[in-house]
């Protein structure tokens, strides 16, 4: 019991929550969102995906002979044909979306939110139904795992009603990017079909401390007096005293208080309010603030940015076994270019600005991970097209410069071999 309640001693509940972001999918033809390639996944337009599809619509329409609820609108109130995302479930389980959320502030408490709901109906065509199970990863760029969400099994209803999920966590420090990554633990069959809306981040705002009275050091009575003081209180009495013979009458005055001698070379001092002992942590600030790519000696499935666009190699590099550090610039005038980086076909820099300060990445080479590719999207081409980087790569003791030039055609890749 003494456990339990120091433990709830230290949650601070959010007094307030204000809204930092939110996807919602757009409106009309959106752009793409998800940054994977998933297996089994492919986005299609139209308000009836089939079978391992999604897409983005504001509404349906009669799907599959009406086993779908018709939705007339998305979850978002008061958006004019806003989208949601609609998922119709690929025969085999696993990772069916992921982007990124950026602007947010390291070691702050967040909470994420989402609504979904199953829009498949109650049917006897369908008495045992394979449910939605769906889980939300909230990583950093690059894959430490911050929190799940898990939804449980969505149940049908035979209208739309929209369910909401919640979960808390604290962004570690150095990050400012949280990548949620959704996967459906069920596999594709009737009753497997959903729509998401409305992925809502909201700053935890703590509630303010109390507030407490100054307690003063007069005891009741005396506080009492001190009400009953009038603001001009009326002057002594002076009363006469008769005396015997060869006395003098005296006027009686008010007495001092009598003062205690000072002792000498001694001075007292107010000893003031007692002051806490602060204790004070600190905090490790550069902590994950630069991604080390960890080893990858299996590709992951191509993501549509590195095969929309073609990727000639611009350098190759052969280097000894060991840790290789490479650091990104913007090349000449830094005019807002943007770039996203991928290892070995995994993201894992996001929309990252070029600037006059090194973006940094490290990788180990070695017998178990001979082969390294780092292709460069430009996200933007910057106010002075194209988008233009000089990649400083340290390795051992030598160290190269790479001129890198990329655009919304052409990416840049940069590849790295084991010596042998």
């Amino acid at each position: 019991m003494i456990l339990s309640i120091q433990l709830q001693a230290q949650t601070q509940p959010c007094a307030e929550k204000k809204i930092v972001a939110t996807v919602n999918f757009g409106s009309g033809d959106a752009s793409e969102l998800n940054i994977s390639s998933p297996y089994g996944y492919r986005r299609v337009f139209g308000t009836c995906p089939t079978d391992g599809h999604y897409t983005y619509t504001p509404y349906t329409s009669d799907c599959f002979r009406g086993d779908w609820i018709t939705l007339n609108e998305d979850h978002t109130g008061g958006d004019a044909l806003g989208n949601m995302l609609l998922v119709n479930a690929s025969y085999r389980s696993g990772e069916f979306f992921s982007t990124m959320v950026r602007g947010l502030k390291p070691l702050t408490k967040y909470e994420f939110s989402v609504w979904m709901l199953n829009v498949c109906k109650p049917s006897d065509k369908c008495p045992f139904p394979l449910l939605p199970n769906i889980t939300i990863r909230l990583e950093t760029v690059t894959g430490q795992a911050i929190s799940n969400l898990n939804t449980g099994e969505l149940v049908r209803h035979g209208s739309a009603q929209w369910t909401e999920y919640k979960v808390e966590f604290i962004l570690p420090a150095g990050n400012t990017s949280v990548a949620m990554v959704m996967q459906n633990s069920s596999p594709g069959g009737c009753g497997n079909d959903f729509a998401i809306d409305d992925l809502t981040f909201s700053e935890c705002i703590p509630p303010p401390p109390p507030i407490t009275k100054k307690a003063t050091n007069l005891p009741p009575n005396k506080k009492l007096e001190k009400k009953l003081v009038t603001k001009n209180p009326p002057a002594p009495t002076t009363t006469a005293v008769k005396k015997p013979a060869n006395t003098t009458v005296k006027k009686t005055t008010p007495q001092s208080p009598i003062k205690k001698p000072a002792v000498p070379g001694v001075v007292k001092k107010d000893p003031g309010p007692k002051q806490s002992t602060i204790t004070a942590v600190k905090i490790d600030s550069t902590k994950d603030a630069v991604p080390t790519v960890k080893p990858r000696p299996v590709f992951v499935n191509t993501p549509p940015s590195l095969t929309t666009r073609s990727n000639p190699i611009v350098k190759t590099i052969v280097a000894e076994e060991g840790e290789i550090k490479i650091d990104l610039y913007d090349n000449g005038t830094i005019d807002g270019d943007t770039v996203t980086i991928y290892h070995n076909n995994k993201m894992v820099l996001s929309r990252a600005r070029l600037s006059g300060k090194p973006l940094t990445l490290k990788i180990t080479i070695d017998a178990n991970n001979p082969h390294h590719e780092l292709v460069m999207v430009a996200n933007n081409l910057g106010s002075i097209p194209p988008n233009t980087s000089v990649m400083i790569v340290t390795a051992g003791s030598s160290r190269y410069e790479v001129f890198i030039s990329s655009n919304e055609q052409n990416n840049a890749k940069v590849v790295f071999d084991l010596k042998k």
